[in-house]
């Protein structure tokens, strides 16, 4: 585990992108920003045992929303398509880099007696300068070469590794060229493998299965899991303060982990409330705001007056909305177990929901009545039949 000091800047630099991403959710180029936000974690590779699965695992994130810029505007503007095709590759050349030069992930160069923190320390009072004790800077690597479609300029490469490495072999620039060489082969990257005999095939031979080694191999290799998008690593996941700022007309409301504990926001009509990463908290808006954004809280519950526009909510699970005013509008994305009180004022709410499971509305009684509340389930389930050349969607309802 490395000192959380060394990932300060790090944390600055993530935390900066990613509140700028947060703060432009209704841009056109939120995707654009997504996908970069997405790409700055990929910089912990410093501190991963295998760097290049690591990137290559952390490129999935990246494409979930690099890939939505490439289907919008690949007949509409392709400066875009190439911007995102140029950046995917920056990502593609690091995890080659890193699997040919640092395969079991980055060292630290203490032979001369001096560890990573003692450096950092000296680093900060400007006394490693001079050091005879501090380490030699290697020379960066070679930029590779991009091929990226339609000619548009590649982005920058990525940055030199920090000085706190190994020195690397004279050949480093040649072993890189190659490397490079072969990925622009195409298809005759794999004219150098060997033909697999029959008798090493596993499909054909099932006493190969069980003895789970295949003759002539290199050793008994297990099949690798399907690509998928991986968390933040240890080190970046460093639990970070609450927060709950006035910033202009947009309050942000991040890292409430207070089970039990009440939180007021005291929003006015003309401000808005962007809630993040929000755990087993109570949230209260007491006064009429103007749009509420939540995503990624677990257990949240939250009490509105009223809203001049919507509430959108995206990726949260265990969660508990209760509308005592008015809000037209409520949007759930990725919702996972919801509960929503509406009072009288609030019957008029249409509520738009995607990718959402275990949503249900909570109904008052009609006025003068002595009926309970009424329960009422989102439905999940579409049947889609085609009739006439058209699809034709129907809710399917459980009754039972």
């Amino acid at each position: 585990m490395q000192p959380p000091e060394l990932m300060a800047e790090l944390h600055t630099a993530s935390d900066t992108i990613n509140n700028i991403r947060e703060s432009n959710r209704a841009s056109p180029l939120f995707n654009h920003l997504s996908a970069i936000a997405e790409g700055i974690v990929t910089l912990g590779w410093f501190f991963e045992p295998k760097p290049a699965d690591f990137v290559g695992d952390m490129l999935g994130g990246i494409q979930y929303y690099g890939n939505k810029v490439l289907k919008e505007y690949k007949d509409k503007d392709r400066t875009h398509y190439d911007y995102i095709q140029a950046y995917y590759q920056i990502f593609k050349s690091l995890a080659s880099y890193l699997r040919t030069h640092y395969p079991k992930g980055l060292t630290w160069n203490d032979k001369d007696g001096i560890d990573a923190q003692e450096a950092l320390e000296q680093v900060k009072g400007g006394s490693g300068s001079g050091s005879n004790n501090a380490a030699a800077s290697p020379p960066p690597p070679p930029v590779p070469t991009l091929n990226v479609p339609g000619g548009a300029p590649p982005p920058p490469p990525p940055p030199p590794p920090p000085p706190m490495i190994p020195d690397q072999s004279p050949s480093s620039s040649s072993d890189m060229s190659a490397v490079f060489a072969q990925l622009n082969q195409g298809d005759a990257v794999t004219s150098g493998l060997r033909k697999v005999d029959k008798s090493e095939m596993t499909h054909k031979n099932p006493s190969l299965r069980a003895s789970s080694t295949v003759p002539g191999s290199a050793g008994a290799r297990s099949k690798s899991p399907a690509p998928s998008k991986k968390p933040k690593p240890e080190s970046m996941r460093i639990r970070k303060p609450p927060r709950k700022d006035l910033e202009g007309t947009k309050w942000f409301v991040e890292n409430f982990d207070n089970p039990g504990d009440v939180v007021e926001i005291p929003a006015k009509q003309n401000q808005s409330i962007l809630i993040s990463r929000c755990n087993k908290t109570i949230l209260k808006v007491s006064s009429k705001a103007n749009a509420i954004a939540i995503d990624n809280c677990q257990g949240l519950s939250i009490i509105i007056d009223s809203l001049v526009s919507s509430l959108d909510v995206v990726k949260c699970s265990k969660f508990a909305l209760q509308i005592d005013g008015v809000a037209p509008t409520l949007l759930l994305d990725q919702v996972d177990g919801a509960t929503i009180y509406l009072s009288q004022q609030s019957l008029e709410t249409e509520i738009f929901s995607s990718k959402s499971t275990a949503v249900n509305v909570m109904l008052p009684p009609k006025e003068g009545t002595d009926e309970d509340t009424k329960e009422c389930p989102i439905p999940e389930q579409i049947k889609t039949s085609i009739k006439d050349g058209v699809l034709v969607n129907e809710i399917v309802e459980h009754v039972g």
